[in-house]
């Protein structure tokens, strides 16, 4: 039907009659019926167009600023213009002759920015629009050469860098266009911008696999790279402008399928603030240069098809510079903003194509009956949603300019540059305090947060995506071979003896089981271990959108807290006054804890209590701290050890597949990034645990994975401790209140986990730790028949597990973890965090405590 966008075939005029009818109507349409409309002409185009401006005009009502079209003051900075890719239409990239030979750096140095940066300012200009090629180092070692001098690891980092200055010396607001960003780029760069785009440009693969296709030979332009920018931008939370390119070889079904991706991300994350519609203009000196242009027809069906497919509250952009004057038809077919016009810089992208004045815009929009307004580059429904939109270091720097009622920008807002910094008094006690004692008597105010339907992103597309995780697989290998193979040696399971003795039940589980003891008892011994610890979660404020989470909560929800560091430093002491020879702390990502606060609270600690071992700060806190601070992994987990850091729990793993993970959580960080932080950890000589959540969206092939993954590390590094078991607590997730996520696990799977983790870690991990937390005493003993050996620590306080609905309580003291292990016929044995020998001294200690504050709650049956 459509081999070409350009092709001369069109829609039957039934085909044509139908989808018009449907889009009048306001049916949604499908993929078919958008190619069809994206053929509209002549009289069927005035109809389209007409009722997608209908849905605009509605849209506009909603948002509170009925007939205004928008737009931004603004300058664009070409930061750099060497770029990896070759895309074949494109005449910002050069080479970096040509750039010597014209008397320019490899980058725009500081000064030239801030100078292009400075003049905006003093012409009303309020965003920065920085712009350059994807990656340059990659490909040209003289950018390599250039950052290295310059004093930078790498381009991202060089966008950082000046993004601050440009928020303190000037007080534009920079909007990003780095190209391609990992979730890492991105948790660098938002606190230094409040809004960053990537044109998706089209998901048709051909255009870049086949040679000859506009994009091949660039890498980051492969759709599936850029689709997964898209959804990293919203699991940042990160204000983010897209869009198509439009007539560059896509027929029109593969234009309608780019919209209908572009929809799909935008409902999930509610995070694309705008959509460009972009018509190509060839340009000499290309290899796209003998192509037509895209006609002024293409680009009104285009976004008047894109209006009706992405909803009245889209905001749709069409550069006015890339029209010949045809404002009008652009506003009649649903735009409703005309995106940045600088009144000093050129379109560097298209340096043919002038920007129309800025007083011809508002007759022109005038003329259309609309009133053109100034907006910020942030576009106004985030600056009014604030966080986790917004990084607090920007809230200033937003608020300055932004008009609090609508969101728009303040037309006679004063642009000077204002203070960048992390923010004073940290560590304000604020909130529930004592939550990890009241919880046991009071409970929480509430199972759900009251923003439950907003801020985890779109429970429908959430549960299409877990659907295929959830399937089970069907296992056809013999269990009784596989139950032979781990008796004889486990190390040589293959993964489908091992997938078969995952879903073992009956008597083989029993078997199974028998087989993990028999491995723990040649490995450890028979000491059941545990560890005098107290736990101190400082504070429960975070916005990252775990869905499994129930102890996160917002800074103004009645179960919100933060500790001072003096608090967090009690803690310690009184911990150690019971014998305790640990602390063990985490805490949400709170917006407002600057990236050096994981050292002051490692300091605070070691300093009133030198003797304390300090096992703190999972993998997604220490990418949060060293994004925060512009530091790389390595250098930040080497100054937290200065500080006092001297293990990392392994938790935020839940399963080590991206496929689970976004469906478990909205903002955490991907699997390959928790590997790059432990790993990074172990060659530091900082000693790590290692977990698995399980029992929620996955299945045992997901278990296999991650204890193999596990089992990989440990070989390389030889880091791990120990791998804890934590069983799904389901009663307030949000992901099993959305009706996605299984009510934990079973028995079964609990008693198959635990024996299996045995099996495919021997002999690399010899330290399998079951929770008395999550399956209570009888469950803990049975995980020590199953082949565990260790039963963690006394906690001292615990919330998580509780703000989750374990009824196990906060704390166990030594009686009670000896207890548990006599239920399994084994002896106890206390030991540190490094599974060492406890000090006569700290044993005393604990043994004269029972290991436990004397003003704890009882623990609750």
């Amino acid at each position: 039907m459509t081999t070409s966008a350009t092709s001369g075939t069109g829609p039957t005029e039934n085909a044509m009659r139908r989808a018009l009818k449907r889009a009048r109507d306001g049916v949604a349409l499908d993929v078919f019926e958008a190619a069809v409309l994206l053929q509209a002409r002549g009289e069927a185009l005035t109809d389209l167009a007409a009722s997608a401006a209908r849905v605009r005009d509605a849209g506009l009502q909603a948002a509170g600023r009925p007939g205004v079209i928008t737009y931004s003051k603004s300058v664009f900075i070409p930061l750099t213009r060497l770029c990896r890719d070759k895309c074949h239409y494109c005449t910002f990239v050069t080479v970096p002759g040509k750039l010597r030979r014209a008397g320019h750096g490899m980058f725009m140095s500081p000064d030239e920015v801030l100078d292009v940066a400075r003049k905006g300012a003093a012409l009303g200009c309020k965003e920065a629009l920085i712009t350059l090629g994807d990656k340059p180092e990659d490909r040209w070692p003289e950018a390599r050469e250039w950052l290295d001098a310059h004093g930078y690891d790498d381009t991202i980092a060089y966008v950082r860098a000046v993004s601050v200055r440009i928020l303190e010396e000037t007080g534009l607001l920079p909007h990003l266009n780095p190209g391609v960003m990992t979730w890492t780029d991105f948790q660098r760069l938002k606190p230094v911008a409040p809004s960053m785009g990537m044109m998706l440009e089209t998901t048709a693969t051909r255009l870049w696999s086949e040679p000859g296709g506009p994009h091949y030979g660039s890498p980051d332009k492969e759709p599936a790279v850029r689709l997964r920018v898209l959804e990293d931008a919203g699991r940042s939370s990160v204000p983010f402008t897209s869009g198509l390119l439009i007539g560059i070889g896509e027929t029109y079904e593969e234009r309608a399928e780019s919209l209908f991706a572009l929809r799909k991300v935008s409902r999930a994350y509610h995070g694309i603030q705008e959509l460009i519609i972009q018509n190509f203009r060839a340009k000499p000196d290309t290899a796209m240069r003998g192509m037509p242009d895209a006609e002024l027809d293409e680009l009104v069906a285009t976004v008047a098809v894109a209006r009706h497919i992405m909803g009245p509250s889209a905001c749709l952009q069409a550069p006015p510079n890339l029209v010949d004057a045809e404002y009008e038809r652009l506003i009649g077919a649903g735009i409703d903003d005309w995106g940045g016009v600088s009144p000093l810089t050129i379109d560097h992208v298209n340096p043919e194509r002038p920007w129309p004045l800025i007083e011809e815009l508002t007759e022109r929009s005038r003329a259309a009956g609309f009133e053109l307004r100034e907006r910020l580059c942030v576009y106004p429904e985030f600056v009014r949603r604030g966080e986790p939109w917004l990084d607090p270091r920007l809230r200033p720097h937003v608020a300055a300019l932004a008009d609090p009622e609508t969101g728009l920008a303040l037309p006679d807002a004063v642009v000077e540059g204002r203070p960048w910094q992390e923010l004073e008094e940290a560590f304000v006690p604020s909130g529930r305090t004592e939550l990890h004692r009241t919880i046991d008597t009071e409970g929480r105010t509430a199972d759900r947060r009251d923003d439950f339907d907003e801020v985890y992103g779109d429970w429908e597309a959430l549960r299409e995506a877990a659907a295929p995780g959830m399937a089970p697989e069907r296992i056809d290998t013999d269990v009784r071979q596989a139950l032979r193979t781990a008796a004889d040696d486990p190390t040589r399971l293959t993964d489908a003896e091992a997938l078969a003795l995952f879903h073992a039940d009956g008597p083989a589980l029993d078997a199974l089981c028998r087989v993990a003891d028999d491995v723990r008892r040649s490995a450890v011994g028979d000491d059941v271990t545990y560890i005098v610890t107290r736990n101190i979660n400082f504070t429960n404020v975070c916005y990252t959108g775990c869905r499994f989470c129930a102890f996160a909560q917002r800074r103004t929800d009645a179960d919100a807290y933060t500790l001072s560091l003096e608090q967090v430093a009690d803690r310690a002491q009184q911990a150690w006054d019971v014998g305790a020879v640990e602390v063990c702390m985490q805490g949400g990502i709170h917006p407002d804890l600057p990236g050096t606060a994981y050292f002051d609270i490692a300091k605070a600690v070691k300093e009133r209590v030198p003797g304390m071992h300090v096992h703190a700060f999972s993998p997604m806190e220490v990418v949060n701290g060293a994004t925060r601070t512009g530091m790389s992994i390595r250098e930040w987990l080497s100054a937290a050890k200065e500080a006092g850091l001297d293990s990392v729990p392994g938790t935020a793993a839940e399963i080590l597949d991206d496929e689970v993970r976004w469906v478990l959580t909205k903002g955490k960080l991907p699997a390959a990034t928790w590997i790059e932080v432990i790993t990074t950890a172990h060659e530091l000589g900082i000693r790590s645990s290692s977990t698995m959540m399980y029992g929620h969206v996955d299945q045992p092939r997901h278990w296999l994975g991650h204890l193999r993954t596990l089992a990989g590390i440990q070989q390389r590094t030889g880091g791990f401790t120990e791998f804890v078991t934590l069983p799904f607590i389901h009663t307030n997730a949000p992901v099993y209140l959305a009706g996605i996520a299984r009510p934990g696990p079973t028995t079964r799977d609990n008693r198959a986990v635990t024996a299996m983790a045995r099996l495919l870690l021997h002999p690399h991990i010899p330290n399998i730790q079951t929770s008395w937390v999550k399956l209570g005493a009888e469950g803990a003993a049975e995980m020590l028949r199953s082949g565990a050996n260790d039963l963690g620590g006394t906690l001292m306080e615990e919330t998580i597990s509780r703000m989750a609905g374990s009824s196990y309580g906060s704390y166990k003291s030594i009686r009670e973890l000896v207890a548990v292990a006599e239920a399994a016929g084994r002896p106890a044995k206390p030991r540190t965090t490094l599974y060492g020998p406890v000090p006569e001294e700290r044993r005393s200690a604990a043994e004269a405590s029972d290991g436990h504050l004397p003003d704890l709650l009882p623990v609750l049956d």
